[in-house]
């Protein structure tokens, strides 16, 4: 199982719960008017501001706040994705529900007809359960829908793009300067594992193969036959 796992590792690690409050980490931002997007941290070397589209021009701070959030939980799912896709397949094929060593269920693109075939409750339960952590995400981040009325705001004014207070191991940098070199690392790898993940998964429905077996580093054990669904 792949999708499902790492979508549900995502929102565990990056939605607060109750048990650790909605008391953010980061240290208080500034937005300023004449840097681009805002001077929200993000930009590296050699790249820098890269916007070739202009998607950040002329937007305001909400705005440009709502692309970096987006930004960050699609980099997040992305991150736990391509590491669920690559260790669950072959050779790794680690399978929180099937035995490995028994059973190959091939692409990890495949993994969802197996999981519906074995346990249909599963994902009515995944659901619900993705459901009550992102209204919790939003109750750390988002204003109430009638204080929106009139205004621009969608986000709480004090609320730091992805930060929900959740960092039960510490990790967070109290310095300033080095929380946004973290932040910055966490954006440029969520980008990187977008484009990687896309890229995977667009390879496997092209042929249907494994990563590491299109890599010739791995034995093709797939036998689609023995797949719940058949295309």
């Amino acid at each position: 199982m792949n999708f499902s796992t790492t979508a549900l590792a995502l929102l565990v690690t990056s939605t607060s719960v109750s048990a650790f409050g909605n008391q953010g980490v980061a240290p208080t931002f500034v937005p300023d008017a004449n840097a681009f997007a805002y001077g929200l941290p993000g930009a590296i070397d050699p790249v820098g501001n890269f916007d070739p589209f202009g998607f950040a021009e002329g937007k305001d701070f909400e705005t440009i706040k709502q692309y970096r959030e987006a930004e960050l939980q699609h980099g997040r799912v992305a991150m736990l994705g391509a590491i669920g896709l690559l260790v669950t397949e072959e050779p790794i094929e680690f399978h929180p529900l099937f035995e490995a060593d028994n059973k190959d269920i091939g692409p990890a693109i495949r993994h969802l007809d197996e999981v519906r075939a074995v346990s249909p409750a599963f994902f009515e339960i995944l659901a619900v359960i993705i459901g009550a952590l992102e209204f919790n995400r939003a109750l750390a981040g988002w204003t109430a829908p009638g204080d929106v009325f009139g205004t621009n705001r969608v986000f709480k004014e004090e609320y730091f793009t992805g930060d929900v207070g959740f960092d039960p191991l510490g990790l967070a940098p109290e310095d300033e300067a080095e929380f946004y070199e973290l932040h910055t690392k966490e954006l440029q790898n969520g980008r990187l594992a977008m484009l990687g993940f896309a890229g995977m998964v667009a390879q496997e429905l092209v042929n249907g193969k494994e990563i590491f077996v299109n890599l010739g580093l791995a034995e093709d054990r797939f036998d689609p036959s023995k797949l719940p669904v058949q295309f």
